[in-house]
């Protein structure tokens, strides 16, 4: 197997795993076995301590380095918070009260905003590409929120609301441990800060009711723990070492993907037309981001 086929298997398997980790997640809402907080609470616990063990084992002085330096331990603090737990509890959020590949595809607007952010906040004037990306993203939103018709929608508004914060917090999570990840290895970043997460939630999942699950329903839980989260995020930091990261960026449109075929096939939801259109305009931005078209070009007049 050549170095490129296996970052390729690498990228979509672990893109292909979150994407089953919310089909489970909506399993495990439409029958009410659990709430949105305790599922989160325990997937912050169980994938950020099984993240730490690994990030020990392979990066023990990183850790330390961090946990010794204020101003390290402020950005892992304000990553938890702001990036890690936002993101899980509006992207779960927007699951329960839509579906999974709805919440997913909502998720993916995550480019456009941070191109808005560079845009407004950074004063960086946008790409040709940028504002083709921003052009196909706000037409597949209004697809997958409206249906094609100006006069309903085909989501709730707490549904929309939690699915366009969940990109917010998406966009939080990708911009506030950049100076972390210069310094120190991605997961040891992400395995502290979603340790320290979990244990923020930890009060709140002490006092809220236990669930009583089946033994289906733990199982779907130990998925989303072990395969959705950690194995996920492992699979894909590894292929970066083999394939290019735009390579990566255009295979983690498996996660929509998985989520989709998964929730209709297995989970009866129902998708529209318009729906399933606007859902691949949006993740289509990421696809547009990801190719260096740049590159492309100059090499096409090279040739020419």
């Amino acid at each position: 197997m050549s170095m490129k086929t296996k970052g390729i298997l690498l990228a979509a398997g672990g893109a292909s795993l979150w994407g089953g980790s919310g089909a489970a997640a909506q399993q495990l809402f439409m029958t009410h076995a659990v709430t949105t907080e305790w599922l989160v609470a325990v997937r912050l616990l169980g994938a950020g301590l099984l993240l730490l063990i690994w990030g020990l084992i392979k990066s023990s002085k990183q850790i330390n380095e961090i946990i010794h330096d204020r101003k390290n331990m402020a950005m892992v603090l304000a990553f938890a918070i702001f990036g890690v737990m936002n993101s899980q509890l509006s992207y779960f959020f927007a699951i329960k009260y839509s579906n999974a590949p709805t919440a997913t595809v909502l998720q993916y607007l995550q480019p456009v905003l941070i191109i808005l952010w560079m845009a407004f906040g950074q004063k960086i004037r946008p790409r040709r590409v940028d504002g083709i990306s921003i052009a196909v993203a706000l037409m597949g939103t209004f697809l997958l929120v409206t249906g094609g018709r100006l006069d309903t929608l085909t989501l709730t508004p707490i549904a929309l609301a939690w699915g366009l914060w969940s990109a917010v917090a998406a966009t939080l999570y990708t911009l506030l441990p950049s100076g972390l990840l210069k310094k120190y290895d991605a997961m040891v970043v992400c395995g502290l800060a979603m340790f320290v997460s979990g244990i923020i939630m930890l009060p709140w999942f002490l006092t809220m009711e236990q669930p009583h699950l089946s033994l289906f329903n733990i199982v779907l839980v130990i998925y989303i723990v072990v395969f959705g989260t950690m194995f996920a995020y492992t699979l894909f930091l590894q292929s970066i070492r083999y394939i290019a990261p735009s390579v990566t960026g255009i295979l983690s449109a498996f996660e929509p993907l998985i989520a989709t075929i998964l929730a209709v096939t297995l989970l009866g939801t129902k998708l529209s037309t318009a729906a399933i259109i606007g859902s691949l305009l949006i993740v289509l931005t990421t696809v547009i981001q990801a190719v260096p078209f740049n590159v492309i070009w100059r090499r096409f007049k090279r040739a020419k």
